[in-house]
């Protein structure tokens, strides 16, 4: 039964060089995001993409010699294949050189134009080429450096098109005052309010006429539309806004959440909804701007060489290891801290140790103490009530941290039931009831427990970690008609009955100090391709 329908979106990424971790931990929570939503009964439409305009784009093509179109599609491929490689499922995936794209920009550039709010006059300022971003001299830092990645901005002066974005100034302070979502969390919709609006906001260049890689502005061609005019607009164009195909606008927006790296909150709160209120349009239920993925504390950054990149990992250790790690290590909308030894440590502790070992030696045990089949429950105890207590009420739980983006949170209520499962099988020593005949019904009920909690994990789990959740219910037998949340609510006597499978070791345990090797020379040998392969193409 469907829930109703359910739009989230990733920022687009800028297809200038390699996706790092800390794109794959916007686009990992999207997908998490996505999958949950579908498995609990919702519609969801989820899109990505590439933001393929601009200056910066321009520049890089250049230098390798190439035409900025060609450059583009290589790149896009390169970021496909990493989101197939992640397993990422994405519905929509939209490029800004798109023609369906470009036409609806235009359009949408036109009707603000007819309206009053785009104007024509002369920008003279300070531009950000790497960010693609101006700046006022008042919002540099020390030697006319960028804000966002404090890089020089470079001053410029030419003819320029402008939306007025003063003009929706109160009405964003009322937005952010009634729907705190519209900027989310309240440390970002805070740095909003009291960086930007309070103090008040200048109009927006939203044109340029010093490159010509971009959409052209329909009725001046010599100008192309600024490129974060061009790339917000994506949310709406991608669902046929200002087409002949409106039905998917229709149907899905406004958004329920825009996910976005904190660095980029700034045109996705202000801008983007002030232009949405200037074409009469709902603004989306949610904005939120999560935080960095830190190397050892300091800020990834590829002339720093400390960027991580996702494919090493998965090669090494698989999709479900980064995903678990990526959601379950980081508190989602804060700054977290990446190292090798963390993530290591990680999959020893809980996938290892707690959840690999919970279902290995339940499995075996159900194979030695009842010829592979899982037995019917016979009585209960208060071990046994605690532990059903415990696996049914986590749904719930996890459900309203998912619900919030709390996802660290949801994870550490299925980890819960590990421990709490694992705990279990010292409290009953379940190797001691076997040895005698008398307490065969109470090992029944002892296996049956088992056997059933880790099927409430296994589902619990699917939204975060497909594979595994899909090993697990293998080796329990059950099928994929019973991979059901509702099914975890209570306990499911459709078990009985079933044959059980040894399988491989789900998480196999790592000897630290090796895998810190191993990692940092997978991740160079990795860089060393990366460099290699830009090279010939220059």
């Amino acid at each position: 039964m469907k829930k109703g329908n359910y739009y989230l979106t990733t920022p687009i990424y800028y297809p200038s060089g390699k996706l790092h971790i800390g794109h794959t931990y916007t686009t990992v929570a999207a997908d998490v995001l996505a999958r949950f939503k579908r498995f609990t009964g919702y519609d969801v439409m989820f899109l990505t993409g590439t933001d393929e305009h601009g200056e910066k784009i321009q520049v890089s093509a250049k230098e390798k010699g190439k035409d900025a179109q060609k450059y583009v599609d290589e790149m896009v491929e390169e970021i496909k294949l990493e989101w197939e490689k992640l397993d990422i499922s994405y519905d929509e995936f939209i490029r800004t050189t798109d023609e369906k794209h470009k036409k609806a920009v235009q359009k949408i550039f036109e009707t603000l134009y007819e309206k009053g709010d785009i104007y024509k006059s002369e920008y003279e300022g300070c531009y950000c080429i790497p960010c693609e971003s101006f700046w006022t001299e008042k919002q540099l830092k020390e030697n006319k450096a960028c804000p966002d990645c404090n890089r020089p901005a470079h001053l410029t002066k030419e003819e320029a098109y402008f939306f007025k974005l003063s003009k929706y100034q109160e009405r964003l302070l009322k937005e952010f005052e009634e729907n705190p979502k519209i900027c989310y969390p309240t440390s970002r919709k805070n740095e909003m309010v009291n960086n930007f609006l309070k103090p008040g906001l200048d109009d927006l260049c939203v044109s340029r006429t010093s490159f010509d890689w971009g959409i052209k502005v329909p009725f001046d061609t010599k100008h192309v539309i600024y490129v974060w005019f061009d790339a917000v607009c994506n949310y709406i164009t991608a669902l046929g806004f200002a087409s002949d195909n409106t039905d998917l606008y229709k149907k899905y927006w406004p958004a329920d959440v825009h996910l976005i790296g904190k660095e980029i909150v700034r045109f996705h709160t202000l801008v983007w909804p002030a232009m949405l209120m200037a074409l009469d349009i709902p603004l989306p239920k949610m904005i939120f701007g999560h935080g960095w993925i830190l190397f050892d504390s300091d800020k990834m950054s590829k002339s720093k060489g400390n960027v991580v990149y996702p494919k090493p990992i998965i090669d090494r250790y698989g999709i479900d290891a980064l995903k678990y790690f990526l959601l379950k290590e980081f508190t989602f909308g804060q700054d977290g801290n990446y190292t090798n030894r963390a993530f290591v440590t990680r999959l020893n502790t809980d996938l290892a140790n707690d959840l690999g070992n919970l279902v290995s030696r339940s499995i075996a045990m159900i194979v030695k103490y009842n010829q592979a089949t899982i037995p019917s429950t016979k009585e209960e105890r208060e071990f046994d009530n605690d532990l059903r207590r415990v696996a049914t009420e986590a749904s719930e739980k996890v459900e309203n941290a998912i619900n919030n983006l709390d996802f660290s949170g949801a994870l550490e209520e299925i980890w819960k039931i590990v421990r709490r499962s694992n705990k279990y099988i010292d409290e009953t020593t379940p190797w001691v009831l076997a040895k005698d005949e008398k307490k065969k019904e109470r090992l029944d009920t002892v296996l049956f427990n088992l056997a059933d909690c880790i099927r409430i994990i296994s589902i619990l789990i699917n939204p975060f970690m497909k594979n595994t959740s899909e090993e697990i219910c293998r080796q329990l037998g059950i099928g994929e008609e019973n991979i059901q949340w509702e099914k975890t609510f209570k306990r499911d006597e459709t078990l009985v009955g079933n044959i059980v499978t040894k399988g491989k070791i789900l998480f196999p345990r790592l000897e630290i100090d090796k895998e810190l090797l191993e990692l940092e020379k997978a991740n160079d040998k990795y860089v060393e391709t990366i460099v290699a392969r830009r090279s010939c193409t220059t």
